[in-house]
């Protein structure tokens, strides 16, 4: 696979000298927002030995969705390269695949763009005894297709009147839905995309259109806020995870899912030592 190369001048115009020198010269240790609350990353031997008594709280919490006919709706939103992938992967990773899909779905054919905006997601929403986690979901119309103008300011308008009521819906016909949104500093999302632009198993996840949201920080920005303000809801709060140290985002996110259920043998003390320097409801947080 061809190497998907960087913009040639990354210190132009449309990127701030000072980020582009941190995110080129750092060393891969180093915390580079000054608004991250901890100056050190996650010890590797803390995080696995965690993560360790995560993935077993997470085959209980399955085997409690299956037992008691749940359905568990997750949506995981951000940036590009705040760590979606990353999260969903550890959430999955020994609990059954057969009752635990991940939905990521590319962009919508000829027929689907003919359809009801929401129709396409509501096809592989949870059955009973499921949990369904998206890479992304229905918020892409806010997000990435009213930056990139793929939709029309009317169609943007129409999404956030109908997500709240949607997932309005859901909740009343008993889907646990848990949003997240991972929040990354700029500077360390250009070094992620510097990361993956030279690592032959990462090219992938960089796209043409992850490069161009190089130049429209301030648009997204916007555009989250917006979603914010029009989706947060008592039913269907969005959660905020500062995502610049990986691990401990990773931690906090399964703690926080997890903490939201009364399944049954919860290791309440290990689950309920959330981080709320990192995570918290979307007022309390911005990037």
């Amino acid at each position: 696979m061809a190497a998907i190369k960087l913009p040639e001048k990354l210190n132009s115009a449309e990127l701030p000298a000072e980020i582009v020198n941190l995110a080129l010269n750092a060393d891969k240790k180093d915390i580079l927002s000054d608004r991250y609350p901890h100056k050190k990353r996650m010890k590797k031997g803390e995080y696995e030995e965690e993560l360790y008594l995560l993935h077993i709280e997470l085959v209980k919490f399955q085997r409690w969705i299956n037992e008691n006919d749940q359905r568990v709706l997750v949506l995981f939103e951000g940036r590009d390269a705040a760590g979606k992938g990353g999260c969903i992967k550890r959430i999955r990773e020994h609990i059954n695949p057969r009752h635990a899909k991940v939905i990521a779905l590319s962009k919508p054919t000829d027929m689907e763009r003919g359809q009801w905006y929401f129709q396409r997601y509501v096809y592989h929403l949870p059955t009973k005894g499921d949990i369904a986690i998206f890479d992304r979901s229905w918020y892409n119309r806010g997000g990435v297709e009213k930056v990139m103008g793929f939709c029309s300011p009317e169609q943007n308008k129409t999404f956030l009147k109908e997500a709240p009521r949607l997932e309005n819906m859901l909740v009343d016909d008993g889907i646990h839905l848990v949003k997240f949104w991972l929040s990354v500093s700029r500077a360390e999302q250009l070094r992620r995309f510097i990361a993956r632009s030279s690592d032959p198993l990462k090219q992938w996840k960089l796209s043409p259109i992850d490069l161009a949201s190089l130049s429209k920080w301030e648009d997204y920005s916007v555009a989250r806020d917006e979603i914010f303000d029009a989706t947060s809801s008592s039913y269907a709060p969005w959660t905020v995870v500062l995502s610049d140290d990986k691990k401990r985002a990773r931690i906090n996110v399964i703690k926080y899912l997890l903490n939201q259920f009364d399944y049954d043998q919860k290791d309440r003390a290990l689950v309920s030592s959330l981080d709320n320097e990192i995570l918290g409801h979307s007022k309390d947080f911005s990037d």
